[in-house]
Parts: structure tokens; C-alpha cells; sequence
């Protein structure tokens, strides 16, 4: 079956050694637990407060028909419940309150009180070969290998359904001491407590981290640890705002470098900050978010599954998916979360073509970058593998190549992997009439297709210098040129400074192209040929410049020595 939150709604239509499974919800058999009857009316709440400023809320909690079932204090953020309908209206009244809201528009399921750990899934041994997979080769991660594959000090947390630990790729990158559950909105460390509920998790955990051991498939950073966060409730398979609140907190201080989050926070698709519950789920939400990344981690999140301009939200039909669905009018400001809250690396979802998956999610400095999700092979629970699509399948990807940066630069910040992310991801043009933006940065891609190699093969962060304006390149006439001013990098260029062209041109064999120096010196970085018949110039030059000094003004020249085609420079960037 499907699941009913519409970002983690993806088809695995294949598995090896095991039946094929149709969607990622399919519950694993709980181990016995004793039984529990749901209480009629029992409701979660956020009472959010000044941070270490909670006690006199949870005071007032009790005498207000409610009791504590979890405390962030750090970031002020209670998890009440209650059955007292006027429960929320009462604590907003209370001194020091700030928010209340509650998370759901349904009771609390009866494992609330004790929830059920996972059975560890049947093992199964591979017999299959690992091989060289389209996704894997797209990033470049086979050529990042070269460099790093990665190193067991860097934690990448997979906030999800669930990880089975005993995979066969999967188990010798497994950190238990990290891993725990936090559905229901409370921290649960008991040996177990991670496994899976559905294949979700497992899908996204061998995407970044499968083992480089010969058998099944190969992550994009085989050598790294992965923990799991388990945040699927059951039976709803959701994943409300109390559950990732715990799942951000327990990340940051748990160490891990990065978050994987290939979900939104049930129940809304989006939270309108003029709902008074919906804005206390964006404040506790973002509260534990800004929390993680202040502790170092960086914080990686799928886009989304429904085909829509975030950057123009009109109509959600699909709230709240843990009752009745009701259309209602939602507006930009109305945001999913946490792919649309501060500091998150959010992804989109491109197939082998690099053109964007018809499901994946778009938007104007919505997308920072975008990565393979269309019909991606990785380990399930078990010991099998299966095929899957979904922004979901795109955004272990980008933790993966986070991971690896990381590996090869442990002092980088999370802002600095964010920016040199983004100046290392290859261009993708416009792919139909909804894109917009340059092939630099466009609403479908964000800052492009993120490069493994690239981002690896560097020591520091990369500064960027873009000229996104088009300039139209006259039929065999004029060379034209475009300018770039640098400043601020000190002393010389580098002997590999790093030249981005984007050229929309028919026939590219007319086109020559020169990067100038401020001094004047000129710099050839592709000459003409009369049997380059292909069109448009997406390339990196790679420029020994360093003989000369890197601030001024540096131009690229572009001419069309031959008739007939035309074209444009539409935008062209430097990298010290």
C-alpha cells in the first residue's frame, strides 16, 4: 500500500530474494508486547516555551487536565497530552507560554503508552555482485571513490521508518550506540527500538552507506557510519511533529554530522503560520532543526512528491492525512516541514535523463540542489535490494556526498558544506515550460545535479563568482564577452581555478571560447571543430591561472566563427 504522506509515497518494483513489495508501509511483525487499549479523546500537544524556561508550563499542564510525556527544555518545547478538550485554549493563558498546538487530528494510538520494538527481519546472504549503477555514476560517486569512500568518524542519522542493522550491507556500517526511536514524540534507546517499520529506511540507508564488500550494491559513502532514528508510528506509519522534534534534539547532541530526512511532518502537507496548531508545529519543528545545526549537523530533506510550485502554493487537498482530507486554501507562506524551514539542504528528484521526475517537487530558492530518485536500487529489510522512486530516493544521495565531503574536511561547518554543495553541482538547463531561472540556478535543480568528485576533491570550500545574464552571440560575427569582478581573494588564482561555462547554442563546433585574465592574458578553453555537430556548451575548464592575481575584473570571451547557428552565453562562474 501507499503511504497517505505523499513525500514518502514511492513503488519498490523490484526485490531480490524475496517477493516483490509494492510500497514502503508494510509493517514489520512487532515482538510481543502487552497489550494496550487506546484512550478515547487522549490528544498530543506542543506547549512551547522560551528555551530552559519550561518548568512553570509543565506545572500548569497538570492542573489544566493534561500531564508531561516529553520535555526539550533546551529549546523550550513540552509534549503534552490530554483528552480535555479546552486543554489548549487553557495553557495558552498560562505566564511564560508562548504556543500551543496540537500535532494531530486524531487520538493517540494505544502503543503510545508502550510502544512495541521492531522484530529484527529474517536474514538473507546476497549472491549478487555489486555493480556500477546509472545513479551512482551520474554523481560522479565512482570517481569520488578514488578520493575518499568515506570514514567511520563521520554518523549520518537516518530519520525515518526504521533500519534493519542486520543487512548484509548494512550491518558493518551500523552504529547501535547511536541509534533509537523517537515515534510517539519520546526518546527510546532499547536495543531494537530502530528497526524497521516498512522498507523505507533501509531503502535510504543503502543509498548512503552500503558497504563497498563485493555483494548487493554500493553506497555513496561505503566506509561511513549510519544510526537510525526511527519516527514512523505505528499502525499509521506517520510522522508527527513531536516525533521529528525528538529525532532533530537526540541528532544534535548525539554528534551526527548529518540528517537524512526523506519525509514531511504529518498531518499537514503544509503548516500555515495563522493556524494556531500549525504554528506551534513550525516553531517546535524549527526550534529542533536550528537546535541540530548548532551542534554541527547538516540537515538534508527531500522536496517532495506532489509536482508542485512551492514558491506558489494555492490548494492542499490532501490535510490532514490522519483523518478526514479536506480542501483548503494554503498560500506561501504556509510551509512543509522541515523541507521548507531554514539551513535544510533540500533536495529535488531528476531521472537518468537529467530531466526532472515527473513526481518531484519545485520552487524558487525552494531547491538547493537535485540528485538521481527514479527507479533507484538499495538494500531492504532482510538482506534484499529493490528498486524505488521518490525525492525520497534523491535526498540519501546528497547526505551521501555530504558524508564523503566531510570525510576528506572534518572542520567544515554545515554552512560551508551548503555553499560548496551548491558551487559544486553540475548546471542542468530547463527542462519545460515551469522552469525558470538560468542553468546556473533554476526553480527545478536549485544550484544543479550535486558532484561527488568535485566536492571531494578539494581541501577548503571553493568562493564562487557567477554572471548569470544572457548575452546573445551575433552569426559568424564579433567575439562578445562577459564580465566577472573578484574580490576579496587574496594574492594569486590557483593553478586549478575552475571555469563554468553554459552556452545555449546549436551546432557548438562554431563556438570558440577564451577566459581573460584582468592583466589581459588569454586563456583557451575550447577552440572549434567542424564536426561537433552537438548542441549547447555545459562544461568545467579547469584554468592553471596562477600566475596571475586573482582580484579584477576577468571577462569570458565567446565567438561564432561560422554561419547559421546561433545562440547565447546564458551564464558562466569562477571557483578559487
Amino acid at each position: 500500500m501507499f503511504l497517505r504522506s505523499q513525500l514518502r509515497r514511492a513503488v519498490i518494483t523490484a526485490a531480490v530474494g524475496a517477493c516483490a513489495v509494492v510500497g514502503l508501509t508494510a509493517p514489520a511483525t512487532a515482538a510481543p508486547a502487552t497489550p494496550a487499549t487506546a484512550q478515547a479523546g487522549l490528544r498530543s500537544y506542543l506547549v512551547i516555551t522560551a528555551p530552559n524556561n519550561t518548568a512553570g508550563a509543565k506545572s500548569a499542564v497538570a492542573t489544566n487536565g493534561g500531564t508531561v510525556y516529553a520535555s526539550y527544555d533546551v529549546i523550550g518545547v513540552v509534549v503534552a497530552h490530554s483528552t480535555a478538550t479546552d486543554f489548549a485554549t487553557k495553557m495558552r493563558a498560562v505566564s511564560g507560554v508562548q504556543q500551543v498546538g496540537a500535532t494531530r487530528t486524531s487520538d493517540l494510538p494505544a502503543q503510545v503508552s508502550n510502544p512495541p520494538i521492531p522484530a529484527s527481519p529474517t536474514q538473507t546472504t546476497p549472491t549478487a555482485a555489486e555493480t556500477s549503477r546509472v545513479d551512482m555514476t551520474q554523481i560522479k560517486a565512482d570517481q569520488a571513490w578514488a578520493i575518499t569512500t568515506g570514514s567511520p568518524s563521520v554518523t549520518v542519522g537516518v530519520l525515518d521508518t526504521g533500519v534493519d542493522d542486520q543487512h548484509y550491507d548494512l550491518k558493518a556500517n551500523f552504529d547501535a550506540s547511536k541509534s533509537a526511536s523517537c515515534a510517539y514524540g519520546k526518546l527510546d534507546t532499547r536495543v531494537g527500538s530502530w528497526r524497521p517499520e516498512g522498507t523505507h529506511g533501509t531503502h535510504v540507508a543503502g543509498t548512503i552507506a552500503a558497504a563497498k564488500n563485493g555483494k548487493g550494491m554500493v553506497g555513496v559513502a561505503p566506509s561511513v557510519k549510519i544510526a537510525s532514528v526511527r519516527i514512523a508510528e505505528t499502525p499509521s506509519g506517520l510522522f508527527f511533529a513531536e516525533n521529528t522534534i525528538c529525532a532533530f534534539v537526540f541528532s544534535g547532541d548525539q554528534g551526527f554530522k548529518i540528517t537524512n530526512n526523506s519525509y514531511y511532518t504529518d498531518p499537514w502537507l503544509f503548516n500555515c503560520p495563522n493556524n494556531v496548531d500549525q504554528a506551534a508545529i513550525l516553531e517546535g519543528v524549527k526550534r529542533a532543526t536550528a537546535y541540530a545545526e548548532g551542534k554541527g549537523v547538516l540537515n538534508v530533506v527531500a522536496a517532495g512528491n506532489e509536482n508542485i510550485n512551492l514558491a506558489n502554493k494555492t490548494t492542499d487537498t490532501s490535510s490532514p492525512n490522519d483523518s478526514t482530507p479536506a480542501s483548503r486554501p494554503v498560500t506561501t507562506a504556509c510551509l512543509a516541514v522541515p523541507n521548507e524551514l531554514p539551513g535544510m539542504v533540500t533536495v529535488s528528484s531528476i531521472n537518468s535523463s537529467n530531466v526532472k521526475s515527473s513526481f518531484s517537487n519545485f520552487g524558487t530558492d525552494k531547491i538547493a540542489v537535485t540528485a538521481p530518485g527514479d527507479n533507484v536500487y538499495s538494500t531492504l529489510p532482510g538482506g534484499t535490494y529493490g528498486n524505488s522512486s521518490g525525492t525520497s530516493m534523491a535526498t540519501p544521495h546528497v547526505a551521501g556526498v555530504a558524508a564523503l565531503m566531510l570525510s576528506v574536511n572534518p572542520s567544515l561547518t554545515p554552512a560551508q558544506v551548503r555553499a560548496r554543495l551548491a558551487a559544486e553541482a553540475d548546471d542542468l538547463a530547463c527542462s519545460d515550460s515551469r522552469c525558470a531561472g538560468t542553468t546556473a540556478k533554476n526553480n527545478f535543480y536549485g544550484e544543479g545535479r550535486v558532484d561527488a568528485k568535485d566536492a571531494v576533491g578539494g581541501t577548503t570550500p571553493g568562493t564562487t563568482f557567477e554572471n548569470p545574464t544572457d548575452v546573445q552571440i551575433p552569426d559568424a560575427g564579433a567575439a562578445v564577452s562577459s564580465p566577472i569582478t573578484v574580490t576579496g581573494i587574496p594574492g594569486n588564482a590557483p593553478a586549478t581555478l575552475k571555469v563554468d561555462v553554459n552556452v545555449v547554442h546549436t551546432y557548438r563546433g562554431d563556438v570558440v571560447v577564451d577566459l581573460v585574465a584582468p592583466d589581459g592574458s588569454t586563456y583557451r578553453l575550447k577552440g572549434a571543430s567542424t564536426n561537433d555537430s552537438a548542441d549547447n556548451i555545459v562544461a568545467t575548464y579547469t584554468v592553471n591561472a596562477s600566475t596571475e592575481v586573482a582580484n579584477g575584473t576577468w571577462n569570458l570571451k565567446v565567438q561564432d566563427l561560422y554561419r547559421s547557428d546561433v545562440g547565447y552565453l546564458n551564464s558562466w562562474k569562477l571557483t578559487f
